[in-house]
């Protein structure tokens, strides 16, 4: 598309401008189909155009396709999560991908359709309009974090991927993913409104785990004593298993 700038047709393409520099310079070896589809879209490529687009992009005598990498919770990190009743917690891959959840998380977030990727969740699913009490910034820290493991993996199939979906099904991710963030924003507290319990204010810790280089465990506490608190035990009493029924010794049959 004659007359616009390498920014712009990053953003239309749903790419950051060092990603689309990258791709103009011929340092990036592996985009992605979908990243090319949406650079043919942006471009506004006709079919030869696009065909040809596709066989330089990919090259195949000088390609090597990463491996994908597969992710795997340590049973002792399910088994500390899962003993935490009156706190949601969970792990994360490092394209944001959910490894590992205990019961209270799955309550808390039992309003989502998809329980997979936290940047699915927020972009793609509608109960992240009247969950988030501030999506937007949200959203942005998603974002910049995934940004940030891109620069460092940029040939990442499973990243390359998500980026590439995202960018065609939401024009907030693109809109976003063009951006060039100088730092991911800090974790602070998460307000939300749970369709049961109501609001909640929880304290987001997001902590490395040093035996599985990308991965983190996410804790979202309550304030003790607080109504987020009794928030919580509420949500958790809700969703406990029921006990099977012990009949009294006195009253046999």
């Amino acid at each position: 598309m004659a007359g616009l700038r390498r920014d712009e047709v990053a953003a239309l393409a749903g790419v950051s401008l060092s990603y689309y520099s990258r791709l103009e310079q011929g340092r990036e070896l592996s985009p992605s189909p979908r990243v090319l589809e949406a650079m043919a879209r942006a471009l506004q490529l006709g079919d030869e155009d696009k065909r040809e687009l596709f066989r330089l992009a990919r090259p195949g005598a000088r390609r090597t396709k990463s491996p994908v990498r597969v992710e795997r919770v340590r049973p002792h990190l399910r088994q500390l999560i899962e003993s935490w009743t009156r706190t949601p917690a969970f792990i994360i891959g490092h394209a944001q991908d959910l490894l590992a959840t205990n019961a209270l998380a799955d309550a808390l977030y039992r309003d989502f359709a998809q329980h997979d990727n936290v940047l699915r969740m927020l972009f793609l699913d509608p109960a992240a309009k009247t969950f988030y009490r501030n999506a937007e910034r949200a959203r942005h820290r998603a974002v910049a974090d995934l940004q940030q493991t891109a620069a460092s993996t940029p040939e990442d199939p499973r990243i390359l991927e998500l980026v590439g979906e995202l960018s065609v099904r939401s024009g907030e991710f693109r809109a976003l993913w063009a951006r060039e963030y100088t730092r991911v924003p800090p974790y602070d507290v998460k307000q939300v409104c749970h369709s049961v319990v109501g609001d909640l204010e929880l304290r987001h810790e997001a902590l490395n785990i040093r035996s599985a280089p990308g991965q983190q465990l996410i804790i979202l506490q309550a304030e003790p004593s607080s109504p987020s608190a009794d928030g919580l035990a509420l949500l958790g009493s809700i969703n406990a298993p029921e006990m099977p029924h012990q009949q009294n010794p006195a009253h046999g049959a």
